[in-house]
């Protein structure tokens, strides 16, 4: 089966899309031929983006600007999204903060910022996609980007960690209560990944000291998602939901 294939002509929303696995995931889904629209709060590089989306392939390529901690500007871009094309089929919901820092040196706006970005913003976004699909009487996939620290924590890392674990939960809910609609909702669970944004950390002694402790000896690339997210995108993952799937070169299964 070519999921790539199955995945040519939907309309896919990937957030987060200016950087990192959200950017990724928008060439994925282009060299699909999938109609893709990519949000984010930064314009400018969304517009560079959606450039080489159409050179590799998309049918259609949507900028739409939206940041997940703002319920107005959700709110705008689903308008948006309405108004310039077809329904969307798929959602990524990848979109995320991090932070490190020790729990009892946190401040609370940044334990709010996290929560409001990474969990009120995977549920507003996800309840705006599927009141769309609820009223139209279409089918619809949400894929949350999760990660393994929403199953295992370690320090320095409470709020991202709460709110991935959130996450993991929400989906699951989620997919309970829109399994009779037709709306599926999974979650991918990153491991450690290699992004422009975190290669730094990698070449530092603890970065290398965790790599270690990886089975597989080395960081994930975006491009390793890569098959998990066309499977709970299509109809190949057609019986998928509530499923929360790591992809972290075997890391929750090493030892404690």
């Amino acid at each position: 089966m070519d999921m790539g294939a199955l995945l040519a002509g939907k309309r896919v929303l990937i957030t987060g899309a200016s950087s990192g696995l959200g950017e990724n995931f928008g060439r994925l889904a282009a060299r699909c031929g999938a109609k893709v629209v990519i949000a984010a709060r930064r314009k400018a590089k969304l517009d560079a983006l959606a450039q080489e989306l159409a050179r590799l392939g998309s049918m259609q390529v949507t900028v739409v600007e939206m940041d997940v901690a703002s319920e107005a500007s959700i709110v705008d871009a689903f308008a948006e999204i309405d108004a310039s094309g077809d329904m969307l089929d798929v959602v990524v919901n990848n979109a995320g903060i991090a932070g490190e820092a020790a729990a009892l040196r946190v401040a609370t706006q940044d334990f709010d910022a996290v929560m409001t970005t990474n969990v009120r913003g995977v549920w507003l976004v996800a309840v705006q996609a599927a009141r769309r699909w609820k009223q139209a009487g279409r089918p619809g996939s949400i894929i949350n980007i999760a990660s393994i620290q929403g199953e295992r924590v370690m320090p320095g890392i409470t709020p991202y960690s709460t709110s991935k674990a959130a996450v993991v939960h929400m989906t699951k809910s989620l997919a309970l209560e829109w399994a009779r609609y037709g709306i599926r909702v999974n979650a991918i669970e990153p491991g450690y990944i290699g992004t422009e944004m975190t290669d730094a950390k990698w070449e530092t002694e603890q970065g290398k000291a965790l790599i270690q402790h990886i089975p597989m000896r080395r960081l994930g690339k975006p491009e390793d998602l890569d098959g998990l997210l066309l499977l709970l995108a299509t109809d190949a993952g057609s019986w998928m939901t509530g499923a929360c799937v790591p992809v972290d070169g075997g890391h929750l299964c090493s030892s404690l």
